[in-house]
């Protein structure tokens, strides 16, 4: 069984492909010094990006964890979140608050997909 991965580095590969699953590395922020609702935007778009790249979609996530800097976010997040989950299309989910490996990201996603069929 062959394992693909894209954007290799020395502690982690942006996308790793196996067996018709997609996982993307934690994803942040464009910019860390903007708002939740900017982070969670561009956040996203990182996803989207990742996903295509690895031919898949956000009509295909299958599992996302969410960490927050500040529960107090949850709602703002969550209207960006929202809008950008196709309906009928939603992942698992989990949200947790967590401290964050740069503490001006306000949120981070990992996420797990299926491959285009």
């Amino acid at each position: 069984m062959t394992i693909r991965r894209l954007g290799v580095g020395q502690r982690m590969s942006s996308i790793v492909i196996h067996q018709g699953l997609v996982y993307l590395c934690g994803q942040v922020a464009k910019d860390k010094y903007q708002g939740i609702t900017e982070q969670t935007r561009t956040m996203l778009e990182e996803v989207d990006a990742l996903l295509l790249e690895a031919g898949s979609s956000r009509e295909h996530l299958l599992s996302a964890t969410l960490y927050l800097k500040d529960m107090g976010d949850y709602d703002a997040m969550n209207a960006v979140w929202d809008a950008w989950v196709p309906r009928g299309h939603a992942p698992a989910r989990a949200c947790v608050e967590a401290k964050i490996a740069e503490p001006e990201y306000l949120v981070e996603v990992s996420v797990i997909a299926a491959l285009k069929p």
